[in-house]
């Protein structure tokens, strides 16, 4: 991805929206007694479009900004989102991406390792919340949202971002030449 003033705007809108949306809309939604957290989804969508730097500085910002307007402890939010925008970046520059179902399953699995390292800062951090088994089933159930939720949040980034992305043409084949008699 090329940043430009203009697509950092973009970047800056599409954080601010997605942070919104999940403080707003997301968190006040409740499946199985569990609220989908999009945020996770959105990080890693910005991830695999732009690479690690991109994925990572965005998880950041989308953390800072959360923890802020949350006017919860700053970081912790921050430091998760960060290390999963930059597992995103990391995977579009070792792996090609071949099949449609790749975006969602990274969101779906990157989700459970953000939702994992939430609770493990939260222990770290010694927030006084009683621990049971249904924190477990809480997890599964984001990253299983995550999945769904993914691939909408990452066509409607690719969509945003679309001038700014830098696609690698597809190589055709040329014809053989056939030899009649031969």
């Amino acid at each position: 991805m090329i940043v430009t003033p203009k697509i950092l705007a973009r970047i800056a809108a599409i954080a601010v929206l997605g942070v919104l949306l999940q403080l707003s809309f997301f968190s006040r939604v409740e499946l199985f007694h569990t609220s989908p957290d999009a945020l996770p989804a959105l990080v890693v969508s910005l991830g695999l479009l732009g690479g690690s730097m991109t994925g990572a500085v965005a998880g950041f910002s989308i953390g800072f900004l959360v923890d802020c307007l949350l006017v919860a402890v700053l970081g912790p939010t921050s430091l998760v989102l960060l290390g999963t925008g930059y597992l995103a970046g990391l995977f579009r520059e070792r792996v090609d991406i071949h099949s449609p179902l790749v975006p969602p399953l990274l969101c779906m699995g990157l989700t459970l390792v953000a939702e994992l390292g939430f609770a493990a800062v939260q222990l770290m951090l010694g927030v006084d919340a009683p621990v049971s088994p249904l924190i477990a089933r809480d997890i599964a159930l984001k990253s299983i949202f995550a999945f769904f939720l993914g691939w909408p949040i990452y066509l409607g980034v690719r969509l945003a971002l679309r001038p700014a992305l830098v696609e690698e043409p597809r190589v055709r084949r040329r014809r053989q030449p056939t030899v009649l008699g031969a």
